[in-house]
């Protein structure tokens, strides 16, 4: 996988190496590239103690990945839910349409389309 260099101010993903959230992604900004590392603060994530205070961590390089281009389905119309499978959990769950984008994976230095079939169901 090609890595990327990210600078102070960029936005990016940040994927989650932690039991029960292995393989999420969370939206952050980059505070610091120390090399091999970056400091970054996540957009969503708060600090255990102080809800009033976003989380800041250091986390590898190769976990960090710019932010995809916004892809929605074109048949969509915005209604309802779909039922979304995460492998790594096994947990089937509901989100509402409009929180999803169409997957994609981030391979050798750039977005593409994914191959796979996917365990989704449009209700």
């Amino acid at each position: 996988m090609a890595l990327s260099s990210f600078q102070r101010g960029d936005q990016v993903e940040v994927c989650s190496k932690l039991e029960g959230f292995l393989g999420s992604y969370y939206e952050a900004t980059v505070v610091a590239n120390m090399g091999t590392n970056y400091v970054v603060q996540y957009n969503n994530l708060v600090e255990e103690f102080n809800d009033a205070v976003p989380l800041k961590e250091t986390v590898k390089a190769a976990e960090v990945r710019p932010l995809p281009p916004e892809i929605r389905e074109a048949n969509n119309n915005g209604a309802g839910f779909h039922s979304v499978f995460f492998e790594y959990t096994g947990q089937e769950l509901e989100y509402p349409v409009l929180k999803l984008r169409v997957h994609q994976d981030w391979r050798n230095g750039k977005w593409v389309s994914s191959k796979k079939t996917k365990r989704t169901v449009v209700r």
